[in-house]
């Protein structure tokens, strides 16, 4: 197995992720460990090869000491080319080893594994999550946290495991020379040690605050550019800068209340980091005065000293890095673990639906006691048939469809396809046997065909044309170019299809749904965006895909539904009228008083207040 793959970078993470920063980091990193620990191995005989280079250093003083010049190399040999080799071959090979596993095989892999994880968890949200939140927020901390978790466990490895045994291997060498040398050695480090835990939690709170600052600029930002033909139409550039002024405005505080903190600890840790030489080479010259301490050993405390001198900011900037990326983690944690709220159940199955029956039973829905929902509907459709639902705005009829696709859970009754409650299947299986065309029609940026395609993946490109041309689409999909000159059905159709007119948009829609057949068809004002003409010609393929499935249609263009089997009226989120098109003209009840009110064909909003 190449080195690369040691990691698996897609490998699933077990159950959800934790709340708390060190199980949530066991979960993003679990089957990592071995690799990681093989890495922060390597990297701390690294940092040990660093010591040994001060030590060959003394000896080769002590060794021109004690040697004439013109027998020097002679007499050592053995000691030279020893020396030689160390340098030569072992440092860069174990220095190279390191640089592998830390480039190669830990840094991308962890990268790539952690944001799988998260980005998998985060799909799994039911849709309130995503209701709540910024789209470009979220997807933020899903970046950020797998940035944070990665640049911390390379700075362990990279940096940590190699100051570490730098440390170690450098109080073990001063422990040769003179006792209190390494002693001295020692209370340094406690007095930087104690320099870190005094900054390091302010860094670390102050570094959280600026990543949630810096995610709110990235969520307004996102925000404004989604919806930047509202913004153009309304003429709001001036405000729209307002609103990113401020954001930004919070973040600059939090990055210049962080930029104080840092500047603050390195200048301390400067002044502690120039002492170090002065101390360790000032008291190795004060043991060779008193003929305890060679030539040779000056040179290596020396080489010790300001090698850790370097090495005090290198950490100490590392690790402030780290507590950085700690704060961001936790940050980001709070977004990303919360548990899934609409789950499968343990022994779910998946839905088998051969017939297509639909039954809600005492279903009452009402999002946390809010308005709209459903309250003690009943209602049974029988398999491959024709339902028309009409109402007024919150009615209850996209609540109605929502439950059906389990988008929510009913607070009371139930919802079964074909006899199997909806709550006891798998919800991919489920959405697998419903296709659905909305009034807005969620395009992708990407090729035409992968819009269709969507429908049915994998599908082949011949069948993709067939859909298409059974929703009129096929005509105006061969005269698309994108900016790359890509054409027809490889152009992209820009970010949710902005390139498309919305019946074009519509069209494209219903070619996915006509490719998906599935044996239920939800259609929620599905040709609202089409013009008169364009209706016609489709009306034809609409009643064609709906031929052998059970329909749901939702229109306030009532004409549109006068062919239905039967038409539910739904009003204040209960069934007030159902039957036929004529049946309910004859009852001349709410449904009649909407078609002789509608304006153009559509329901008069106002009349159902009435």
């Amino acid at each position: 197995m190449k080195p690369e793959r040691w990691i698996d970078p897609f490998e699933r993470a077990d159950g959800p992720p934790p709340d708390t920063l060190t199980a949530f980091l066991g979960w993003c990193l679990g089957g990592s460990f071995k690799v990681v620990s093989l890495a922060g191995i390597v990297s701390g005989l690294a940092g040990t090869l660093e010591v040994l280079t001060a030590l060959m250093l003394g000896w080769v003083i002590d060794a021109a000491l004690a040697s004439s010049p013109d027998a020097y190399f002679s007499d050592n040999v053995i000691l030279l080319a020893g020396v030689t080799a160390f340098f030569v071959i072992l440092r860069p090979i174990i220095l190279g080893v390191s640089g592998v596993l830390q480039s190669v095989v830990v840094g991308p892999a962890l990268s790539n594994l952690i944001l799988s994880r998260l980005h998998r968890h985060t799909l799994g949200q039911a849709v309130t999550y995503f209701d709540n939140d910024f789209a470009g927020r979220i997807s933020q901390k899903q970046m950020q946290a797998a940035r944070a978790a990665t640049d911390l466990m390379v700075d362990m490895i990279h940096t940590v495991a190699f100051a570490l045994a730098s440390v170690v291997g450098s109080v073990i060498l001063l422990l040769t020379i003179d006792t209190r040398s390494a002693a001295l050695l020692a209370l340094w480090v406690v007095a930087y040690i104690g320099l870190i835990r005094y900054f390091m939690p302010m860094i670390r709170e102050r570094s959280k605050r600026r990543a949630s600052a810096r995610a709110m600029v990235t969520g307004q930002v996102v925000d404004t550019i989604t919806n930047i033909k509202t913004v153009k139409l309304f003429a709001h550039d001036a405000h729209e800068d307002r609103a990113a002024i401020d954001a930004m405005a919070k973040y600059w505080g939090t990055a210049v209340s962080y930029g104080w903190l840092s500047a603050s600890f390195r200048f301390w840790l400067m002044a502690l980091g120039g002492l170090l030489p002065i101390l360790l080479v000032g008291v190795t010259l004060y043991f060779w005065s008193i003929g305890t301490a060679s030539p040779g050993e000056i040179v290596a405390a020396g080489a010790i000293s300001l090698r850790l001198a370097q090495m005090t900011g290198w950490v100490s900037f590392t690790l402030m890095g780290m507590y950085s990326n700690v704060g961001e983690l936790e940050d980001a944690m709070h977004t990303l673990s919360p548990a899934h709220k609409l789950k499968d159940a343990d022994d779910a199955v998946d839905l088998v639906a051969d017939e297509g029956g639909i039954s809600l039973a005492d279903v009452s829905f009402t999002y946390g006691g809010g308005p709209g929902g459903l309250s003690g509907v009943s209602l049974d459709i029988a398999p491959g048939e024709k339902l028309g639902l009409v109402g007024a705005s919150g009615a209850g009829k996209s609540t109605l469809v929502a439950l059906l696709l389990r988008l929510y859970d009913t607070e009371a009754g139930a919802v079964r396809i074909d006899g199997q409650d909806v709550r006891d299947v798998t919800q991919e299986s489920l959405r697998r046997q419903i296709a659905m065309v909305t009034q807005e029609t969620a395009m992708f940026n990407r090729s035409a065909r992968d819009n269709i395609g969507y429908g049915k993946p994998g599908a082949a490109m011949d069948e993709i044309a067939a859909a298409a041309a059974q929703a009129e689409a096929h005509a105006f999909i061969q005269t698309l170019q994108d900016h790359m000159d890509r054409t027809g059905y490889d152009a992209h159709l820009g970010e949710r299809g902005v390139k498309l007119s919305g019946g074009q948009r519509q069209r494209i829609a219903i070619a996915r749904a006509i490719l998906k057949d599935a044996p239920i068809l939800v259609l929620d004002e599905a040709t609202s965006a089409l013009d008169s003409e364009v209706e016609a010609a489709i009306q034809g393929a609409l009643e064609t895909i709906m031929d052998g499935k059970t329909v749901i249609a939702i229109a306030h263009r009532l004409s549109t539904l006068a062919r239905m089997d039967r038409i539910v009226v739904l009003d204040a989120g209960q069934i007030v009228e159902q039957g036929t098109h004529a049946d309910l003209l004859a009852k001349g009840g709410l449904y009649a008083r909407y078609w002789n009110r509608q304006s153009g064909g559509f329901i008069n909003v106002k009349d159902a207040a009435e």
